[in-house]
């Protein structure tokens, strides 16, 4: 009895010890920022885990990130202090010597090719958000077994940071088939319907800081041009579906606030920003803001592709995703930037960040 008393105050002293800045960081969402989650799942077809792909990363390591190096998962994780994301849940999972230790910091739950609806991305064998947050749940079981206290796991995640990220591949989908199952109207509302009881389901895991992504101008990705435009120019109806998921987005975060009092938030219009990215591209230096780096519209990158040599330069590094240098504009821009950008307040804000 002695020794499991003793053990539970340690694991308190560990857990608080983790809470204090920088925070543990749950990230879940798309491959926005997943940092190699598929890597770790059988079968699977939304994979990153070859070149040229972390051509930029630490060794040109292929880690599973869609990038040419850091995704935005790192480069916001850079500046709350840590050194890169936290690993993959599944990564962690491969050490039960050292899972419960490591979980105190965070953990990445991100699926590439994943929605916020189940349906999403299951032909390619991903982890779907709700998948996700039964992962996280685990994370609450391991985190009370060692405090072995609920009030204590609480105090523990209130703390803590859950950023995510996610509803492109939703869109996508929808865009994609020939005979959708629903309205555009029905389909919106399915979506932030089922976006909110994620978020309350993991508020009642725990979660009560949350750093949220909209979708950004999928219209005007390398694939949204050449697939369903075919003339270089960004596909409006992907266009006005963004921007209509950054609007509900902002209402169901605010309706939510409004019924429970501990809960802080900060809304990243990623359309937006994005938007204004490419829009005074040469002030950011960019020169491309249409192209795929590696590969091309229609196929993504791999070692049979050419990439370019200035990718700085370029907005986009595969058919979908940003560049390095794009996913750290960004990341600067949630942490630093004022309304419309970010709402109410920045994630440094948010945090307790000096910037």
């Amino acid at each position: 009895m002695a020794k499991r008393v003793a053990s539970c105050f340690l694991g308190v002293f560990l857990s608080i010890a983790a809470a204090a800045p920088p925070p543990a960081v749950y990230i879940f969402g798309d491959s926005t920022l997943d940092v190699g989650t598929n890597s770790f799942i059988p079968g699977c077809l939304a994979r990153a885990d070859f070149y040229f792909n972390g051509i930029d990363f630490h060794r040109s390591e292929p880690t599973g990130r869609f990038s040419n190096g850091l995704n935005t998962a790192d480069q916001i994780a850079i500046l709350l202090g840590l050194k890169k994301s936290p690993p993959p849940f599944l990564y962690l999972l491969n050490d039960p010597s050292t899972f419960q230790r490591n979980i105190l910091q965070g953990a990445n739950f991100a699926s590439g090719g994943s929605g916020i609806l189940n349906s999403t991305g299951q032909a390619k064998k991903v982890i779907s958000l709700e998948d996700q947050i039964k992962q996280f749940s685990t994370v609450r079981s391991n985190i009370t077994n060692m405090t072995c206290s609920d009030k204590a796991t609480d105090t523990i995640l209130s703390k803590a940071f859950f950023l995510i990220s996610i509803g492109s591949n939703d869109i996508f989908e929808y865009l994609l088939n020939p005979a959708p199952p629903m309205s555009v109207p029905e389909f919106n509302a399915t979506l932030i319907s089922t976006y909110e009881y994620h978020i309350k389901t993991l508020y009642e895991l725990g979660a009560r800081m949350f750093g949220i992504l909209t979708v950004p101008p999928i219209g005007c990705t390398p694939f949204a041009r050449a697939v369903f435009t075919g003339n270089n120019s960004c596909f409006e109806p992907a266009q006005e579906f963004a921007q209509d998921f950054s609007l509900n987005m902002a209402i169901l975060l605010d309706n939510f606030s409004s019924q429970v009092q501990d809960i802080k938030y900060s809304l990243a219009n990623t359309f937006l920003t994005t938007s204004f990215l490419m829009g005074d591209m040469l002030a950011f230096g960019f020169k491309n803001i249409a192209a795929a780096c590696c590969g091309n519209g229609t196929y993504g990158c791999n070692q049979s592709t050419s990439f370019c040599s200035n990718r700085d330069e370029y907005l986009f590094w595969d058919q979908f995703h940003p560049t390095q240098r794009a996913s750290e504009l960004a990341a600067l821009t949630v942490f630093g930037a004022s309304e419309p950008l970010v709402a109410p307040m920045n994630f440094s804000q948010l945090l307790g960040v000096n910037m």
